[in-house]
């Protein structure tokens, strides 16, 4: 399977629904591929692969994994992404050296406490299900390194995976959490967008009932506007955009109108590194107000690779675009993917994919931003570095080492990381910042030659990029370079 594609480039199922019974004699057979068919249950006959090592069924059919599933002694590698899952059988916690496991896109609603004894596991995903809690027994995966938990329905999370030895990466993004334990919320290394953080929870006649009565509008492609009433309503349009007017946010009846346009360069102003997912919808009269948020559901185009990027919706809004609060969601049954965002404005929209990004607060006091790209980036803002609270943002984008020897001529060059970073103040800082990066890789301070390193300073706005390594007081530790600046 996988080998044919259909009319838009995505994989074919294959036809495979069984193994033959003596494959099972095959015993020093040690990687299995049985990716993109339409197996509904895990052959019997791979039970009694003794070496089989690496084990593939992702974009199958399976609706359960065999009860002693747990005697592929030998599995380090397992992945059943996109299946239909519903439970595991407690076995898999006999899998003692199994480094790799992937599970997500399934309809996991519970995780056996036997997972907690899978002690070599580095990488654990369970994203993309329906959980809605998750065992305190991860807690005991010390050899853990990542842990993906996003798109599900958690409620709660164990404070205890804050202090798993290893993890560098939890990502949590995208549940229905309104609290999390300080210890997960202050680790650099958790990325919790998309997440009710702070909210009460939403009366049950406001969200359930009054929701489930409100009159639902369907608008051909042939129409421009429908009218709101204080009542509320939901409409969808014919391009599959969904609206969510909530009783009360509007007082009197207002006529809508919208169209979806293409993306003008003139207006839409895609920032270094962007990647444009939807049309633009606008929507009118422009800057009127709601009394209750409205809830925005546009459909996109899923983009090639989601690795160290997030998708959010962007809105223009008093003369700039921002970055709206967004969940996505993959739909089970069209597998469209959509982004869900709330607003109490109307005006143009559109889905963007750009890089993670990370903010935060810095008061007088002084704090510490990391990325959760790469945690090994830290920023240090001294007390007494400001009069006022300013927010300050941080994206990180990976640079290969191909890409930088393409851009160099230079067979030997390395980079670390590119730092991006900004504020809402255009004032200086009043004590210096300091900023640590990793060396380039296979750079250590051990063979660093320091003639040949350079700190580069790039201004975006222009698209160029000035030599600074003079300007500054650079100090290298093994790993890392440290700096000083006083402005972004």
């Amino acid at each position: 399977g996988g080998h044919a594609r259909d009319e838009f480039g995505s994989c074919q199922h294959g036809s495979l629904t069984s193994l033959p019974a003596d494959m099972g004699s095959l015993r020093c057979l040690t990687h299995l591929d049985l990716t993109f068919n339409s197996l509904s249950t895990l052959p019997s006959c791979i039970l009694h692969l003794s070496s089989l090592r690496v084990l593939l069924v992702s974009h199958n059919r399976l609706v359960a994994l065999p009860e002693d599933f747990g005697s592929l002694s030998k599995l380090t590698f397992f992945s059943a992404m996109k299946n239909q899952l519903k439970d595991l059988p407690r076995s898999i916690g006999d899998l003692a050296v199994l480094q790799d496991l992937d599970l997500s896109e399934n309809a996991l609603e519970f995780i056996p406490e036997e997972m907690g004894n899978l002690h070599n596991c580095t990488e654990l995903d369970l994203s993309g299900n329906r959980l809605s809690s998750i065992p305190d027994s991860l807690a005991n995966l010390k050899c853990l390194r990542r842990l993906h938990l996003h798109s599900n329905l958690l409620v709660t999370v164990p404070a205890s995976l804050a202090s798993l030895p290893n993890l560098s990466r939890l990502d949590l993004q995208n549940n229905c959490l309104r609290a999390v334990p300080p210890e997960i919320q202050t680790s650099p290394f958790v990325r919790l967008r998309g997440n009710p953080l702070g909210e009460t929870e939403p009366p049950p006649q406001a969200d359930e009932s009054s929701a489930g009565r409100l009159q639902r509008l369907f608008l051909s492609s042939g129409e421009d506007s429908f009218t709101v009433t204080s009542e509320g309503c939901k409409v969808v349009l014919a391009c599959g955009i969904h609206f969510c007017f909530p009783p009360g946010a509007v007082s009197d009846p207002l006529r809508i109108y919208f169209r979806t346009l293409a993306p003008d360069p003139q207006c839409v102003k895609l920032r270094h590194y962007d990647v444009l997912l939807s049309r633009v919808l606008e929507l009118q009269p422009h800057g009127v107000k709601f009394q209750q948020e409205v809830q925005i559901s546009m459909p996109y185009a899923f983009p090639q690779t989601l690795h160290q990027r997030e998708v959010v919706v962007r809105t223009f809004s008093w003369q700039s675009w921002s970055d709206l609060r967004t969940r996505v969601e993959q739909k089970r049954k069209s597998k469209k993917h959509v982004a869900h965002c709330s607003v109490l404005h109307f005006s143009w929209f559109l889905v963007v994919s750009r890089l993670v990004q990370n903010e935060c607060k810095v008061p007088a006091e002084g704090t510490l931003l990391f990325s959760s790209v790469d945690p090994n980036i830290k920023v240090t803002f001294p007390p007494g570095v400001t009069e006022h609270t300013r927010t300050v943002k941080m994206q990180v984008l990976p640079v290969s080492a191909g890409e930088i020897e393409e851009i160099t001529a230079d067979a030997g060059c390395r980079a670390s990381p590119l730092l991006c970073l900004s504020q809402d103040s255009l004032v200086d800082f009043l004590r210096p910042v300091r900023i640590q990066l990793p060396l380039p890789p296979g750079v250590t301070g051990i063979n660093l030659d320091q003639s040949r390193l350079h700190l580069l300073h790039g201004d975006l706005e222009g698209q160029t990029w000035n030599d600074i390594t003079s300007q500054v007081v650079l100090e290298f530790t093994h790993l890392y370079a440290l700096f000083e600046v006083t402005h972004f």
